[in-house]
């Protein structure tokens, strides 16, 4: 028997490597703006990003803000005298045509979408990641994906998923499992929305105490035992 049947999947970090594409993405930026691409400017650069998606993820800001604000902030840090709006532009645009994929989850959608159903459940830029799914891999075996900016509410709270279970059909809180890599937004999301998760942790890094946690992967490949 099928334990569950709908898998939601979270797409940066989960399925998608990320992390390279948007590495990749900031060295497209450095060239077209003229400024060096080190490990220092880049590490600035994430810092101002992640903090930006922190704020995004506690509800005080849009995404339409974020996406420039991250600039500005890195720009103003590193004395650096150019057009934040165009820099993320550009990396938007580098990002949206990154379709490497983390490892195993070729296999894992294709082998899994013969008896469940897969979903994708992402609060990233929606040209970016429209582009990058359909110019993926795994794109033949989601059954659909679901964005923030569509849905008007972003992960972790519960219109988001509210959202997402008005369009599917058949699914229960019961009946389907959340897999993502991010605290925040996925597990947080779960634990408001009362649904089964599955924290994807391959850094093996210290689960919180606050939180539920209801499965714990390393390897993508582990969820065949879960679901």
């Amino acid at each position: 028997m099928i334990s569950f049947p709908f898998l939601l999947f979270d797409a940066d970090n989960t399925l998608f490597d990320f992390d390279t594409g948007n590495r990749n993405a900031f060295h497209q930026v450095s060239l077209t703006f003229d400024f060096p691409d080190t490990d220092e400017l880049f590490r600035l650069y994430e810092d101002c990003n992640n903090a930006m998606w922190a704020a995004f993820d506690r509800g005080e800001c849009t995404k339409d803000f974020l996406v420039v604000e991250r600039f500005r902030r890195f720009l103003s840090a590193a004395g650096l005298q150019r057009d934040p709006a165009l820099c993320n532009q550009v990396h938007l645009n580098a990002l949206g045509q990154s379709t490497l994929l983390l490892p195993h989850a070729l296999e894992v959608c294709r082998t899994l979408s013969v008896s469940h159903r897969l979903y994708i459940v992402t609060n990233a830029v929606a040209s970016v990641q429209k582009r990058r799914l359909s110019g993926s891999a795994i794109a033949p075996y989601i059954s659909g994906a679901f964005i923030s900016e569509d849905a008007g509410a972003s992960k972790p709270s519960t219109a988001y998923f509210d959202y997402v279970f008005q369009r599917i059909p058949g699914i229960t809180r019961e009946n389907c499992l959340l897999i993502g890599d991010s605290l925040s937004s996925d597990i947080q999301g779960a634990n408001n929305y009362a649904l089964p998760c599955c924290w994807y942790n391959p850094k093996r890094m210290q689960p919180p105490d606050t939180m539920r946690i209801d499965f714990q992967i390393q390897d993508l490949r582990q969820l065949y035992e879960i679901v």
